[in-house]
């Protein structure tokens, strides 16, 4: 998979190195703006149950 990604990027060698660095900034933002958040709430940690 990673290797399908490093030919479908265009440009040279620099230019594929900026460009897989600004889309794992991208997926690491969307993950701790929308994902991580929502599989907060679904987990509801406030309200766990465990007794000693």
């Amino acid at each position: 998979m990673y290797g399908a990604l490093w030919r479908i990027l265009p440009g040279p060698v620099w230019l594929r190195i900026i460009l897989l660095l600004i889309l794992i900034a991208a997926a690491v933002f969307a993950l701790f703006t929308w994902v991580f958040p929502w599989v907060d709430l679904q987990l509801n940690p406030i309200n766990v149950t465990v007794e000693e």
